[in-house]
């Protein structure tokens, strides 16, 4: 009888990076439980806020922004590349609602404007 070795996750191609911002991350986890490749998990060490905060393996992250949605806090960026051009997905959240905002062609300066609750 054989046996057929078990596959470990193999890293994703790249359709975007997340960026947590991870002084304001409370580590609630939610984000974590919401990442259905696995690419997100909790880091070992603490912010300044005494909290584990949310890191996220790049290789495995699709851009789905399934995690920036669910955060409570709004520290989630996602970064998409689509076939087309580069655009930024920003997905601001809190806990009454969440909004998603497409920029085309983004600068600095436009993102120095938005305001993250």
């Amino acid at each position: 009888m054989s046996t057929k070795p078990t596959e470990s996750k193999k890293p994703r191609k790249i359709k975007g990076k997340t960026v947590i911002d991870i002084e304001k991350c409370k580590g609630c986890e939610i984000c974590t439980t919401s990442c259905k490749e696995g690419a997100i998990s909790m880091s070992k060490d603490l912010n300044n806020k005494g909290y584990r905060y949310a890191v996220v393996v790049d290789d495995l992250c699709t851009g789905c922004t399934n995690c920036a949605v669910v955060c409570p806090d709004g520290v989630i960026k996602v970064y998409r590349e689509t076939s087309k051009k580069k655009e930024l997905v920003a997905t601001i959240s809190n806990v009454q609602s969440s909004i998603n905002v497409k920029i085309d062609n983004p600068t600095m300066e436009d993102l120095s404007k938005m305001d993250y609750v």
